[in-house]
């Protein structure tokens, strides 16, 4: 871009010398406008081509999108499915905020009310997955909950 600006004062410095060279001063002017009409298509082309991209970089951008969204579920299903220390300490935290965002209800503001919204939303074999004070200090025995309990909390989320 840089170049093209350089290039195109150049252009119309030139033009204007031998212009002036000619000592007409109707075709100075003439010329140096024409000139300078040049550069400034040619500036404002160059803005244009850069400002939209080829459909080759959107879809890059769209692929690596969707292997990291795939990747990150992928990543969610595994902790599911492995101890109940990997549920407390990864997914209870991010199913708990995500609860408080979609019910407007903060823990920390009212936390009976919240407990209360919570066993509403999932009743309490669900809720015993989202609430964030029922953390197992032995977890790493037992089982996590697996992927249904999962996706049983993501749609009651999604409802919400």
């Amino acid at each position: 871009m840089t170049k093209l600006v350089v290039g195109g004062v150049v252009l119309v410095i030139a033009v204007q010398a031998f212009a002036l060279t000619q000592l007409e001063r109707e075709v100075v002017v003439a010329v140096t406008g024409g000139a300078l009409a040049c550069v400034l298509i040619a500036v404002r082309a160059r803005l244009d081509h850069d400002a939209v991209p080829d459909d080759d970089a959107r879809a890059d951008d769209a692929a690596a999108a969707i292997r990291r969204w795939l990747s990150r579920t992928e990543t969610l299903i595994s902790w599911s499915e492995s101890s109940r220390s990997d549920w407390d300490r990864r997914l209870r935290p991010m199913l708990a905020r995500q609860f408080e965002l979609a019910a407007g209800r903060r823990k920390a503001k009212d936390p009976r009310a919240f407990e209360a919204t919570g066993r509403m939303v999932f009743g309490d074999e669900l809720w015993q997955w989202v609430d964030p004070d029922n953390i197992s200090r032995s977890g790493s025995l037992e089982p996590g909950p697996g992927r249904r309990t999962l996706d049983d909390i993501l749609r009651r989320l999604e409802r919400l």
